[in-house]
């Protein structure tokens, strides 16, 4: 990140409620279901007074189609990141989905232990070393300037617990909910 003071703020969603193609096992596909769409066009109309000005997303079809919804609604653009992706799955790839797999990882990674990782999976050291890198590029162009980013639960509870770990978060981080970010040359901080 650059030397620049002026914080930039953004606004760390998790994408709307998603069905699976694949007969609701876990993989990196899904659609947003209709209650989806409603929540992110929601998510636009919540961020509305907050002058957004641009909207970033992962490249997974549910975060996109969330932040093209949302972006609508605030009438800006959207870019696409790598970075942004959700956990890799690991050994929990084609497990029927909805059966707590990650939650115990999630819950460590409140706790404090970022270590943590489903096997063959990352830590929430090894998603942040990728998501990162993501923020402070966006940050620097949006300097004084307020962002949505649409990414996935694991990745944004596993950006609070290493950028700016508190106890007694939860790991639980429903749909279209987010975080505010702020972040300049001095670091990031979790506002509120």
């Amino acid at each position: 990140m650059s030397d620049l003071q002026c914080p930039a703020r953004v606004f760390f969603a998790r994408h709307g409620q998603t069905e699976y193609e694949t007969e609701n096992l876990m993989d990196h596909g899904g659609s947003l279901t209709r209650s989806g769409r409603s929540q992110a066009r929601e998510l636009g109309e919540k961020l509305a007074g907050q002058r957004i000005a641009h909207v970033y997303c992962s490249t997974m079809s549910r975060a996109v189609q969330t932040a093209e919804l949302a972006a609508a609604v605030l009438g800006v653009e959207v870019t696409v990141r790598e970075g942004l992706v959700e956990l890799a799955l690991g050994e929990a790839y084609g497990t029927p989905a909805g059966t707590g797999t990650f939650v115990e990882e999630m819950r460590r990674w409140v706790a404090g232990d970022v270590d943590a990782r489903y096997p063959g999976s990352e830590s929430a050291v090894d998603i942040v070393a990728r998501v990162r890198p993501v923020l402070d590029a966006i940050a620097d162009a949006h300097r004084g300037e307020a962002v949505l980013v649409v990414a996935h639960g694991g990745v944004v509870v596993a950006t609070q617990a290493v950028l700016d770990y508190r106890p007694g978060r939860t790991w639980d981080f429903p749909n279209c909910s987010y975080v505010e970010l702020e972040g300049d040359a001095s670091g990031w901080r979790v506002l509120g």
